[in-house]
């Protein structure tokens, strides 16, 4: 039990360098007014995937600490790092629930239907994401930052939500799908919660 625990901790740093850089280093930025940005990128996709691998707590820390990283050292992002580790973390959270406690994942066998238990589980934490994001953002605008131009950007930060949504589900079911047999190969498979069961 020890050595898996240790194994999902480094494999939480790991999800978490991989988010900070796909987040960082492969967004497509969008310049909004008032200097404020949102972006395309894949790092919710990553947090998914920690979650469908790890469970949904370690998953999603990895996937949170990656992305809040990315913003301390983005200055147009760092003041967003508080909204980002919790909205993230509840990403994965969310995911870890579905894939694992209603879906039972680890324990399916069946190719088809762990990919459409990993599909609802991605959509259920990028939906979330998708629903919650812009506007927890853009009442940290408003009333934390007092940026007057909260309305003017929320448009914008939904529609880039709801593209990194669907190009995020696809992304990480596919990954998914392809890591899982070399997972099980190498020992870095591990089932979460117990089968059959809501735990």
């Amino acid at each position: 039990m020890k050595k898996e625990s240790f194994q999902k901790l480094v494999l939480t740093g790991v999800f978490a360098a991989l988010s900070y850089v796909v987040f960082t280093f492969l967004q497509i930025k969008i310049p909004l007014p008032g200097g404020d940005a949102t972006s395309i990128h894949l790092g919710n996709a990553v947090c998914v995937l920690g979650a469908l691998i790890l469970g949904g707590l370690w998953g999603g820390i990895g996937g949170s600490i990656g992305m809040t990283i990315g913003d301390l050292f983005d200055p147009v992002y760092v003041v967003y790092a508080p909204k980002t580790f919790i909205l993230k973390l509840c990403i994965g959270l969310i995911t870890g629930l579905i894939a694992h406690r209603f879906g039972h994942i680890t324990y399916q066998t069946d190719k088809k239907k762990i990919a459409r238990i990993a599909a609802l589980a991605a959509l259920g934490g990028l939906i979330f994401n998708t629903i919650f994001d812009p506007r927890v953002g853009y009442f940290y605008k408003l009333l934390i930052l007092g940026k007057p131009a909260a309305e003017l950007t929320l448009a914008w930060t939904i529609t880039a939500t709801a593209i990194n949504t669907v190009i995020s589900t696809i992304v990480s079911v596919l990954v998914y799908m392809a890591l899982l047999p070399a997972l099980k190969k190498s020992g870095l498979f591990f089932q979460v919660g117990k089968e059959g069961s809501s735990k």
